[in-house]
C-alpha cells in the first residue's frame, strides 16, 4: 500500500510539472517579444530602457526560465554575471521573491518585464512570450 501511494503521488507531481510553463510577461500596455529579444534582455544585452526582473536563485521557475530562453543553467548563470560583474560589463536584474511581487513590480512599470508560471498569471500583467 505504501509503495502505491508513493507511485501516485510520483505520478501526479509528473502530471503537475508537465503542465507548468514558464511564460514572460509586460505591463499589460506593453509589446510582444521575440524569444531572441527576451534572451538578450535577460543576459543584459537588450534594450537598456528595459528593466528585467528575476525570481530568486533556487526557484525552480527560474531554473525552468533559463533553461527554455538564455540555455544557462543555474550554475551557468550565476558564473556569467560574477563575470559581468568584474569585468565591470554588466550588472545581473533585479530579483523578486515569487509570483506576486514579479506581476506586482511588473504591472507598475511599463518599461518591465519578467517571468512567472502561466497558472499565476492575472489582468494585472500581459503574457508578452511563451517559449
Amino acid at each position: 500500500m505504501k509503495k502505491l501511494l508513493t507511485v501516485l503521488a510520483i505520478s501526479l507531481s509528473a502530471v503537475v510539472s508537465a503542465n507548468a510553463a514558464v511564460v514572460v510577461i509586460g505591463n499589460p500596455a506593453a509589446s510582444d517579444l521575440s524569444a531572441n529579444d527576451a534572451k538578450k534582455a535577460f543576459l543584459g544585452k537588450g534594450d537598456s530602457s528595459v528593466v528585467v526582473y528575476e525570481l530568486e536563485e533556487g526557484n525552480p521557475t527560474r531554473s525552468e526560465f533559463h533553461q527554455a530562453v538564455t540555455g544557462k543553467s543555474d550554475a551557468q548563470l550565476k558564473a556569467f554575471w560574477s563575470k559581468q560583474v568584474f569585468t565591470g560589463k554588466g550588472t545581473p536584474p533585479a530579483t523578486v521573491t515569487g509570483a506576486s511581487a514579479m506581476k506586482s513590480a511588473i504591472a507598475t512599470n511599463p518599461n518591465a518585464i519578467g517571468y512567472i508560471d502561466e497558472a499565476d498569471v492575472d489582468a494585472s500583467v500581459k503574457v508578452i512570450l511563451k517559449p
